[in-house]
């Protein structure tokens, strides 16, 4: 399968918190950080996963914002440090490229406004902040 979503990479699962209806299963990724995953308890049925599972994450660029400055008192789950590696720019849109972690690197598609405001450039930390809500993930 063949699909457009550009940020996907292998995590170990770490933690799965059983609700009625949902849970949240969190992954470590390569470089040490966590995600986290709020998805159906009839998806980690379905699955089939459990603590050590390997799985791939998958995030919609448009589903990732990115903050400058340290970041506090927001619901968002995930908050990966990262540092700037690319920024392509066109007229509306820009496309930032974040490491956070070994051979782990997002893209988050962002505005041209909120990039130039943010003064983004190669080399700058920033963190990329997901809901976790907007992370799927998918057996391995």
């Amino acid at each position: 399968m063949i699909l457009s979503i550009r940020n996907r990479f292998t995590g170990i699962i770490t933690e799965i918190v059983s609700g009625s209806v949902m849970g949240t299963v969190t992954m470590e990724i390569p470089g040490g950080q966590s995600l986290a995953a709020t998805v159906t308890m009839d998806a980690i049925k379905d699955l089939g996963i459990g603590i050590g599972t390997a799985v791939e994450a998958l995030i919609k660029s448009t589903d990732i914002a990115v903050a400058t400055t340290e970041v506090s008192g927001l619901s968002i789950r995930n908050k990966l440090a990262g540092t700037l590696v690319g920024l392509d720019s066109g007229g509306a849109m820009s496309v930032a490229r974040i490491k956070v972690g070994k051979d782990v690197e997002l893209t988050a598609a962002i505005t041209r406004a909120a990039a130039e405001e943010l003064k983004l450039e190669p080399g700058t930390p920033v963190t990329a902040l997901i809901k976790s809500t907007e992370v799927s993930f998918s057996a391995v």
